[in-house]
């Protein structure tokens, strides 16, 4: 069972960083935070990069619209120096919304922009001329990026994909996946898909890591109706606030009863109601929830289902609660 933690930037982020030394001491692999319209996050990671020495660092993710590959390619090579090549890319579209109602870009075909800013980035930080042929770039200059001295012969990209198409397309040029409110019996189905792209590309069957996004929820320790509101919360709030993607990617993995009883209700403005409509089965299937002591085990079937490392939001509380959190989710 492989574990790593997300820990994003806020005021209290020198606290957060000794959270993140305790966790890389317990042998968590990896910490990976994202960006939306906030902060951020290549600062905190440049941090993370100067005050740790084992774990993996990665985006989770940055979007392929407000940067230009060029310039991520030029985030990372610094970031790579600093962290002796310990960087993961974390790639996404992000959504219409952010990308044209906050950065004023036009949200044209996040697909391609994925595959070109993979390949462009991948070339430029292992150290080749930059000769780019593609639909939406064509850079024939033949820069490098000066100065730079790759560390590694490639670093790895992950790409956050949940549709058909961006799965396959995943498989064929990425390194890892980075799935969100994936049911643990999809794993197996998934690791399928990856590993048949992956083979028409011409690549070994297991090039992509699935690294999904696991929230843990904790019952026993007080208002556990209130937790298992808490658990559903995520499932509400992507099903019915943000898009069609992930409401259709749950439809897919055979909730379609529950994400129609949620979304017609939310048509209503009934929230409880929409809330309530994610079955105990359903919550059980995609989240870790459950006393303390079910945690690791219930990681563990993850894991044995074909999650290859997990990323688990750092918990709350001060230092000394959070590092016993962390101990008791690999049951130690």
């Amino acid at each position: 069972m492989r574990l790593g933690i997300l820990a994003g930037f806020d005021a209290n982020w020198r606290d957060t960083l000794e959270k993140v030394k305790i966790a890389e001491d317990l042998g968590y692999e990896m910490i990976s935070t994202g960006e939306a319209w906030g902060h951020s996050v290549l600062p905190w990671l440049t941090v993370i990069a100067a005050n740790t020495e084992k774990m993996q660092i990665g985006t989770g993710i940055l979007n392929t619209f407000s940067r230009s590959p060029a310039a991520i390619a030029q985030e990372f090579a610094t970031l790579e120096t600093i962290s002796g090549g310990r960087m993961v890319c974390g790639l996404g579209s992000s959504g219409n919304l952010v990308i044209e109602g906050f950065h004023g870009v036009d949200f044209d075909r996040p697909l391609r922009r994925i595959r070109e800013y993979t390949e462009i980035i991948k070339m430029l930080l292992s150290g080749q001329r930059l000769q780019y042929e593609g639909e939406i770039y064509t850079l024939q200059r033949g820069f490098r990026l000066l100065g730079y001295e790759p560390v590694r012969e490639d670093m790895p990209v992950w790409i956050a994909a949940i549709t058909p198409r961006s799965i396959q397309q995943t498989g064929e040029i990425a390194d890892g996946i980075y799935p969100i409110h994936w049911p643990r019996r999809g794993f197996e189905p998934l690791k399928r898909q990856l590993a048949g792209a992956s083979r028409d590309a011409n690549r070994p069957e297991d090039s992509v890591t699935v690294a999904p996004f696991t929230n843990v929820f904790v019952t026993g320790e007080g208002d556990d109706e209130q937790v298992w509101r808490n658990a559903r919360q995520p499932l509400f709030h992507y099903t019915n606030r943000m898009g069609s993607f992930y409401w259709q990617m749950l439809s897919r993995s055979g909730f379609e009863s529950e994400i129609k009883d949620s979304r017609a209700a939310w048509a209503d403005r009934d929230s409880e109601g929409a809330l309530m409509a994610f079955s105990e089965s359903m919550v059980r299937e995609i989240q870790v929830i459950g006393p303390i002591e079910s945690v690791p085990e219930q990681l563990q079937a993850r894991s044995d289902a074909g999650a290859d490392l997990q990323m688990i939001p750092l918990p709350s509380g001060d230092t000394m609660d959070v590092g016993r959190r962390l101990e008791q989710y690999l049951g130690s």
